[in-house]
């Protein structure tokens, strides 16, 4: 029992540690070959910051752990939106301007509502994991033509102030590419196998394992950048994290983890769990896309999110007592 606890807690200090290198040597990376800074904010550090979920979704899914596979991806969603952008905005206030975010937003709104639907019936087969990737593919060439037509918007002037001020050579920027990405995989494998093995010494499922301990650690990464981002005052930075993450997520995770084959789902999934996501969504929507001007997500409404946070928390732990 003590060593795969101590591996769940080695394993999330390296994780989180390996992701930041791998974002800070990708996005350097791309800015050395001309990358504009949109592109590197939307595509580049949503990608590295998703990475850790989709490098432990790929291996639970593989090694036959589908409830850390799905609870790791839907599980960071709600950590995102409830927990993160919750203290995001207690620390401060979250006002909305990039036009792209909000163009955003509406997307992960529908990309939920395919996740949803996609699970009603109990089970993630090929095919669903297929339709999850081939519409993440359409979306990365929607966001390349955005980033590419809309460089004076806010979020791009926020990611160029934040490239400025950490400039890396290429050469550490490659280097530290490669090592995170390496430990990445690492880090993964020794966090499913800690997380597991608890599972099974405790008696608890493991789909619970991946909505707590699971995925407030890969959540971490978007946890400390949004964190950053908000006390700089670039919100849109903080906000682009969270939205880019959970689509990653919700698609590419997902979708990956749903290739090495079908997933029973149980209707805990979808009631309780795809219930609460798809509701924080819409929350987050309603608040983010300023139906009258620009989107704010105030301390009170920052507030309300963590109230859900934890009383969602809660409730799971709840049901271990059952």
């Amino acid at each position: 029992m003590l060593l795969p606890l101590l591996a769940i807690i080695f394993g999330l200090i390296l994780l989180v540690w390996s992701a930041d290198r791998f974002v800070g040597g990708a996005s350097s990376t791309a800015r050395h070959f001309g990358m504009p800074p949109l592109l590197i904010g939307m595509v580049v550090v949503g990608f590295g910051t998703s990475a850790p979920e989709m490098v432990v979704s790929a291996l639970a899914a593989s090694q036959g752990n589908p409830g850390i596979a799905l609870g790791n991806a839907y599980g960071s969603n709600i950590t995102n939106i409830a927990l993160i952008l919750g203290v995001t905005a207690l620390i401060s206030p979250i006002a909305v301007h990039s036009q792209v975010l909000r163009k955003e937003l509406p997307i992960l709104l529908g990309v939920t509502v395919l996740a949803a639907w996609q699970i009603w019936d109990g089970e993630l087969t090929r095919l669903d994991a297929l339709v999850l990737l081939v519409v993440f593919a359409a979306l990365m060439g929607w966001t390349i033509r955005q980033s590419l037509g809309q460089q004076g918007d806010a979020l791009a002037t926020e990611m160029a102030t934040e490239l400025s001020a950490e400039p890396m050579p290429l050469k550490r920027a490659l280097m530290w590419l490669g090592v995170g990405l390496v430990l990445l995989i690492i880090s993964s494998r020794i966090l499913v196998w800690g997380a597991v093995s608890i599972a099974q010494s405790l008696g608890v499922s493991d789909l619970i394992i991946g909505l707590t301990i699971v995925a407030v650690g890969t959540s971490l990464p978007e946890f400390a950048s949004s964190i950053i981002a908000a006390r700089k005052g670039e919100h849109d930075i903080a906000l682009g994290n969270i939205i880019g993450s959970n689509l990653f997520n919700t698609l590419a995770v997902v979708g990956i983890a749903g290739m090495f084959g079908t997933m029973s789902v149980g209707p805990e999934v979808f009631y309780r769990d795809i219930m609460m996501m798809a509701g924080l969504t819409l929350v987050l929507f309603v608040f983010g896309y300023g139906f009258r001007g620009p989107g704010r997500i105030n301390r009170l409404e920052g507030g309300a999110l963590l109230v859900a946070y934890l009383a969602y928390t809660g409730y799971l732990i709840s049901t271990l007592f059952v």
